[in-house]
């Protein structure tokens, strides 16, 4: 298939991602045990894709240990992250999750030595100011909680990206897939001495509906995302998916009744939107 059918599909599933996890929240109990509930699922139901990609897997050492070293930073943002969701709407943490990106450019300066680009530092502008726009409500302190631990996700989220590079190329993609969702639920449910019980309530009590929904978009749009970006351009592909921005704050108007400041979220989504496509010029 060409790529765009993958970010089309991208786009459909990442906002019914986005806009499910919201719903399964509101009947969180143990953050924890839901994130590894809707990891593990996720990890089960993309097996299913297997038979439609190359089996494949890499020699060299160096790629496992890269796997290993983001599967553990990509847990901690996934951890963090539905802590964050339960906090916020679907539409705004689309938006912060946009963060990424303009760390991803300011390490590539710092650390990498990439050039100082003029059109990169202004889209990575504009989707900060997209974020004060949106986060900036003069005396609601319990905000700032959500705020700090969406920039601590994004900053892991990050690291985990640059371990990640083109990692992908080398696995079975379905594979691939299930082991950077299935692995770090492994982690939390030790770190975190996570009961089994607990992740069981999480079901029993849980929206049913929303959680498969959650795990299946979840991989499905992972899928899809990394396919567009092995089949067409970078440069081309995350201005097309930046496009979600704005559909979740469109979806969450009318399914999750998002309706809240909504002149300052379709403005912060043209930001992001028009941030990202500078960045990528």
């Amino acid at each position: 298939m060409n790529w765009i059918v993958f970010v089309i599909l991208y786009l459909f599933f990442v906002v019914i991602f986005n806009q499910s996890y919201k719903i399964a929240t509101k009947t969180l109990i143990k953050p924890g045990a839901l994130t590894i509930l809707l990891e593990t699922t996720g990890a089960l139901l993309v097996l299913l894709l297997i038979p439609f990609f190359e089996i494949k897997f890499p020699t060299d050492l160096r790629v496992y240990i890269f796997l290993l070293a983001s599967i553990v930073f990509y847990g901690i943002s996934d951890r963090l992250n539905t802590t964050i969701r339960s906090g916020i709407e679907a539409s705004t943490f689309t938006m912060i999750h946009q963060l990424s990106t303009v760390f991803m450019i300011f390490a590539g300066i710092v650390f990498f030595k990439e050039p100082f680009i003029i059109n990169k530092i202004i889209g990575a502008t504009l989707i900060i100011l997209s974020n004060i726009l949106i986060f900036y409500k003069r005396g609601e302190g319990k905000l700032n909680r959500y705020v700090l631990l969406g920039i601590i996700a994004n900053i892991f989220y990050t690291v985990a990206l640059f371990l990640d590079v083109n990692i992908s190329d080398n696995f079975n993609l379905p594979i691939y897939v299930a082991m950077t969702l299935g692995l770090p639920a492994i982690g939390i449910l030790i770190l975190e001495k996570i009961k089994f019980s607990e992740i069981k309530d999480e079901l029993k009590n849980g929206n049913k509906k929303a959680i498969l929904l959650t795990s299946a978009s979840w991989c499905l749009s992972i899928v899809s995302q990394l396919r567009a970006y092995q089949l067409g351009n970078a440069s081309v592909v995350a201005p097309l998916c930046a496009i979600s921005v704005m559909l979740n704050v469109i979806v969450g108007y009318f399914l999750l009744k998002e309706r809240s400041d909504m002149l300052k979220k379709s403005i912060a989504a043209v930001l992001v939107i028009l941030g990202i496509v500078l960045i990528r010029l």
